[in-house]
């Protein structure tokens, strides 16, 4: 598709897992691959890990719904390896930064760079990574690490693909955005 890959400048990266949640993996909302995308953000989270390098998990929560707050389809999905030391910031909008504690904390812990994947990607990713790169964050999107379900028009791995195209041009912020396969992204 014609990206570059570009080495991460900053030794201040993080992982942001927007939204890998019970109900969007599983069940009538269930996303395109569900349990490789799965696969894949664990194997990117222990390297996280491994580097010492913060893991934080988005987690949409709505009044009511298969996401609300304390529900099984709120919960992390099954499958998806969290361990005490990561974090876990909650929101209530496609914007991860929208009335969260997430910038906050991305500047407390020194964060200059965002590597993103998660759930979904027209809606969350798309809305999320935007915010960030008008934050001034620069972003690697994981290009198989991000995915929806089908719409009346598309099949849910063209949305995809079509929203990593459309990040991976946007010129405008300053900070740009790099499509990366997981398995090569460095932590």
């Amino acid at each position: 598709m014609g990206w570059t890959i570009q080495p991460m400048q900053s030794t201040s990266t993080a992982l942001l897992v927007i939204d890998v949640q019970q109900a969007l993996c599983f069940g009538e909302y269930a996303a395109h691959d569900s349990r490789g995308l799965i696969d894949r953000i664990n194997t990117l989270a222990a390297r996280f890990r491994a580097a010492g390098r913060p893991v934080i998990f988005i987690q949409h929560e709505s009044p009511q719904g298969p996401l609300q707050r304390g529900s099984t389809g709120w919960a992390l999905a099954e499958g998806l390896q969290r361990v005490e030391t990561d974090l876990v910031v909650a929101k209530t909008a496609t914007d991860s930064f929208h009335q969260t504690t997430l910038h906050a904390l991305l500047q407390r812990l020194g964060v200059s760079h965002l590597v993103v994947c998660g759930l979904q990607s027209e809606f969350c990713v798309d809305t999320t990574v935007r915010r960030a790169l008008g934050l001034g964050y620069p972003v690697t999107l994981v290009a198989d690490g991000h995915s929806t379900m089908d719409n009346r028009l598309l099949k849910a791995p063209q949305i995809s693909a079509h929203h990593t195209e459309t990040l991976a041009n946007i010129t405008s912020f300053g900070p740009r955005v790099t499509p990366v396969q997981a398995s090569e992204v460095e932590a």
